[in-house]
């Protein structure tokens, strides 16, 4: 299959599965970093996805966790792409396994396919550089080599891994054989591998047919490539998505590629490229990437500092106001606060996960949860009671739904919602309210072009999200 000119067509895979625990308490299991704007206007899904489209491109596969899809699928047509296929990881199993599925959806569409594996969740600034490498790296990969991206290193990072470049093979006139893969070395370590001249960091951008990546699979780590064919094999069509088999995926090791091919495999070739890349890993890393005020400070929000400097400043909520502090982080969100300093933020990841061992919500969900037709924001709670703010989209229709312990109260901010009740359907503008017994059927929607925000008083003596019995779903929910 070729693009303009009778170049193959290249294949952006964009991983975008991860957590993004490192960057907590921003973004959180159920809302992570590459559905978020940390860098910009658009949020990183959106940024990856416009950088890899063009002549030299076919549309992207994409890959991401069961819970995010209506996110991806959003961001996705905000961004004007059309995907060729969604596909959804039922449990989270690293690079490799979702790289594998991806490359078998691929070659059953073009069996000479070359793919370009991508982190939706990094950052780029020089996206014409990224281009221009993928067109030095293209015929090493057309000649079967899988052909990483290399970071020049600019300090001894240990939070990356590094690619030792065979100073004495040369693939192609652009492209050096890889001599090793390093996976976070030690402080004195990453600085022999800064002095040496030839290490880079690993950026997770690779170029590879899809057949060579399977091959290699099938000689280093079978069971991966076995455990994709069956969950791609069992798939099955769900809206607009591509859902993986849960017992097949769930076979597959958790694996990187770095481990699984990349370290074995004799066919590895780098390409150096100094393109302004990071993988915002760190609020360290997002302090590096933001503009600076005259004492080296990035402010984000509604924020006051005196005596302050070489500090990263956030607030998603209220004033943050801060005196007499050096080379800290602060993040204020709607229901927690962040301290940590800079050179301890790669920690902040031990720290979501005591949080997640005690059982505490703040790890997996933003006081803000995110659904195919809108959001709805925790306001208020106690015993008996609950308050939500609810904003539906232009089009937006819950299902219908009752609940068995619970009654709804709703007020109309802004908008008109029309409102499901049993057997009768009304229109509510601002100002007008109705109430939803326990177990009475009732759907929400949004028939408008303006966005519907009410007020939504929950009372009963259970108020889990698990209370809903979906009757209906424009959606495909159970």
């Amino acid at each position: 299959m070729a693009a303009d000119g009778g170049a193959p067509t290249i294949w952006p895979v964009l991983m975008a599965g991860g957590t993004g625990t490192r960057l907590w308490p921003a973004s959180r299991e159920l809302f992570p970093k590459q559905f978020m704007a940390l860098t910009g206007d658009a949020t990183m899904l959106e940024d990856t996805a416009r950088r890899l489209s063009g002549p030299l491109f076919g549309p992207p596969v994409v890959l991401c966790n069961d819970e995010h899809r209506f996110i991806a699928a959003e961001q996705l047509r905000a961004a004007a792409i059309e995907p060729a296929a969604i596909i959804l990881e039922p449990v989270g199993r690293n690079t490799a396994p979702a790289a594998a599925v991806a490359a078998l959806y691929l070659v059953q569409r073009d069996a000479e396919a070359v793919m370009l594996l991508a982190p939706a969740d990094h950052v780029i600034a020089d996206g014409p550089g990224l281009i221009k490498g993928i067109g030095m790296a293209l015929p090493a990969a057309l000649g079967g080599s899988l052909v990483t991206f290399g970071i020049p290193p600019d300090r001894a990072e240990t939070g990356y891994g590094y690619i030792e470049r065979d100073q004495h093979v040369m693939v192609t006139e652009d492209v050096s054989a890889v001599a090793r893969f390093t996976e976070k070395p030690d402080a004195d370590k990453a600085r022999e591998f800064l002095a040496s001249g030839h290490h880079y960091w690993n950026s997770g951008i690779f170029l590879m047919r899809a057949a060579t990546y399977l091959a290699e699979l099938e000689r280093f780590a079978p069971d991966i490539p076995a455990a994709a064919r069956s969950a791609l094999e069992n798939a099955h069509a769900d809206l607009d998505f591509l859902r993986l088999d849960r017992a097949g995926f769930e076979a597959a090791p958790n694996i990187s590629i770095d481990y699984a091919v990349m370290e074995p495999t004799d066919k590895g070739a780098v390409v150096p490229l100094d393109i302004g890349w990071s993988d915002v890993g760190s609020w360290a890393a997002l302090w590096e990437l933001g503009d600076k005020d005259d004492t080296g400070n990035v402010l984000h929000g509604d924020v006051e500092a005196l005596r302050v400097s070489d500090c990263y400043l956030r607030s998603d909520k209220g004033l943050l106001a801060v005196v007499g502090l050096d080379d800290m982080v602060v993040v204020v969100t709607d229901d927690t606060v962040l301290v940590t300093r800079k050179n301890a933020s790669q920690e902040v990841k031990t720290l979501v996960e005591r949080l997640r061992d005690a059982g505490r919500s703040e790890p997996v969900t933003h006081t803000t949860t995110y659904r195919p037709w809108g959001s709805f924001r925790n306001i208020d709670a106690g015993a008996g009671f609950q308050v939500k703010r609810i904003t539906v989209k232009p089009g937006g229709c819950l299902s219908l739904q009752k609940h068995a312990r619970r009654a709804e109260h709703w007020v109309v901010v802004v908008g008109t919602a029309t409102v499901t009740r049993g057997e009768e359907v009304v229109e509510l503008h601002a100002n007008q309210s109705t109430t939803i017994p326990i177990g009475m059927a009732h759907r929400l929607e949004n028939r408008t072009q303006e966005d519907l925000h009410l007020i939504e008083v929950q009372s009963g003596d259970y108020l889990g999200e698990d209370d809903i019995e979906r009757i209906e779903d424009i959606y495909g929910r159970s």
